[in-house]
């Protein structure tokens, strides 16, 4: 597949070392990449700027602060025109439960990442959002038991 970046090794570093630690200072990123400061520095600049890196965030243990729930949802719609799939991305960029949601193939046409505080929350959610939404067809939930890996989204040799 060819990549839709033009990126050398010590570009692929960076990204791999920012992938891993957020967080690293510039001096020990340039250290572990092997250049200097002030070029890797311009490097991580030119990546933000291009939209290869598209920000930074802290990563919380949710079941440190009470949310101890994590379930995905698979949603289908009665209708898939461009409007009704509009309006669905637009309802969950508004549900607070709902983490990531992408639309997919297949036999469903989103998939919802959610996370609640309890398993009541979360049953709630899925009777007096998902299932009364409008143009919704089909709701399909999957609780999971133990997170086995957790990864950067890309993964980066």
């Amino acid at each position: 597949m060819p990549l839709k970046a033009d990126l050398d090794a010590i570009d692929w570093k960076i990204l791999r070392e920012l992938q891993d630690d957020g967080r690293i200072t510039n001096v020990e990123l340039s250290r572990r990449v092997g250049i200097s400061a002030p070029p890797c520095l311009r490097r991580v600049k030119r990546l933000e700027e291009s939209g290869i890196i598209k920000g930074y965030r802290g990563l919380l243990n949710s079941p440190a602060l009470g949310y101890d729930v994590v379930a995905f949802c698979l949603i289908g719609l009665h209708h898939q025109s461009e409007v009704e799939l509009k309006t669905f991305a637009e309802r969950t960029r508004k549900w607070p439960i709902v983490r990531r949601a992408w639309m997919v193939s297949g036999d469903s046409d989103f998939l919802l990442h959610c996370v609640a505080t309890d398993l009541g929350t979360f049953q709630t959610f899925v009777i007096e959002e998902l299932t009364s939404a409008p143009n919704v067809d089909t709701v399909r939930t999957a609780l999971t038991i133990r997170q086995v890996k957790d990864e950067g989204l890309v993964a980066i040799e």
